[in-house]
């Protein structure tokens, strides 16, 4: 990933978003934001974690409830400022217990 992580373009901050979606239904599940390391973090424990921006820290997903997110491909567009990442997942990714955190219409 060294060589594909060198393309990506990550923000002033250091930081990517993240489209989780879904890898059997092709649901977007939630949109969350990745540092390098997070990145290198999920590809090397095969589920995601990301950085939490409010708390400023690592964010393993489903490390509390159980509802991780095993990573079956990771993708990115072709500006390489968003990662696309196809999971299944163990459970609801909202916090509020939604499968989706895309559960209201506006």
């Amino acid at each position: 990933m060294s060589g594909v992580a060198t393309e990506l373009k990550f923000d002033e901050r250091g930081l990517i978003p993240a489209v989780v979606q879904n890898a059997s239904t092709l649901e977007v599940l939630m949109v969350a934001w990745m540092n390098a390391e997070s990145l290198a973090q999920t590809q090397k424990l095969g589920e995601t974690v990301f950085w939490s921006r409010s708390r400023s820290k690592f964010w393993h997903k489903g490390e509390e409830s159980g509802n991780v997110q095993k990573v079956r491909e990771i993708r990115f567009d072709c500006d390489a400022d968003v990662l696309l990442i196809l999971v299944d997942p163990a459970g609801p990714a909202c916090h509020t217990g939604e499968r989706t955190c895309f559960f209201r219409t506006l």
